[in-house]
């Protein structure tokens, strides 16, 4: 599989995306040692906590341990960057939709709501097995209008506001807004741990608390369409490496 840098992939009308780059690289220095120190990184909570859960075994007494290693060791970081992937079952599969699935199958328990704090743990966990591995999302064949359907969306003006996520994503980056500089709001420090917030924060509860700020309907977490635009956004940033857990304001 290649992967396709988005600087490759051409927006609608006549200009060209970003070359894509980390929100960490416009973080202050303070910010960016307390993410690269793992004693200082406080989503690093969240990364023991989804260890636990991993280790801990399911209503048949099987564990996502004993099929990946304690430590998650037998996981495979390419594989773990590689989503959202295609199944032809299931349509885009979200690496937190497939950590629902083999908890559900594997340890025959019932699935948990999507962006349960379980959930969110645990895919902190599965993604820090793979950090500074680079994002490579495939969005050939029946992926490809997944991508585009996310990519739509990410164009389309919505709320009050009637601005879109291009605006301040793509069209600005580089200026500030409230103090704080507009980043491409690449998406592979996620889940991120929020300094304004204390807590960490999903990719899915992101995408609502923008719809917020532009006064729209949200969608549910889970949803096809912030699936989509999931789809999308991990595409939009293929070769970036993964950071989870990113530290963000």
């Amino acid at each position: 599989m290649q992967i396709v840098p988005f600087a490759l992939l051409m927006m609608s009308g006549s200009l060209f995306a970003l070359e894509p780059q980390s929100s960490y690289e416009l973080l202050s220095d303070e910010l960016k040692e307390m993410q690269d120190d793992d004693f200082a990184n406080p989503g690093m909570m969240t990364v023991d906590r989804g260890r636990e859960l991993f280790q801990k075994p399911g209503f048949n007494g099987k564990s996502c341990a004993s099929c990946h290693g304690d430590d998650g060791e037998k996981l495979d970081p390419e594989q773990i960057a590689a989503y959202p992937k295609y199944d032809s079952q299931r349509g885009p599969v979200t690496l937190q939709s497939q950590i629902n699935r083999c908890y559900a199958d594997r340890q025959e328990e019932f699935p948990m709501l999507y962006d349960a704090d379980e959930l969110i743990a645990l895919e902190t966990f599965v993604r820090h097995r793979a950090r500074g591995e680079k994002v490579n999302v495939d969005i050939s064949g029946p992926m490809r209008k997944h991508y585009e359907a996310g990519k739509e969306i990410f164009h389309t003006r919505i709320g009050q506001r009637d601005m879109a996520c291009v605006h301040c994503h793509q069209m600005y980056v580089g200026q500030r807004l409230r103090g704080q500089i507009l980043n491409q709001a690449q998406i592979n420090g996620f889940p991120i741990y929020r300094i304004t917030d204390g807590s960490i924060m999903s990719l899915h509860e992101k995408f609502i608390g923008c719809y917020g700020t532009l006064r729209a309907m949200p969608y549910e977490p889970g949803s096809q369409e912030y699936i989509d635009l999931e789809v999308y956004m991990s595409a939009r940033g293929n070769g970036l490496p993964i950071e989870t857990p990113g530290v963000r304001h």
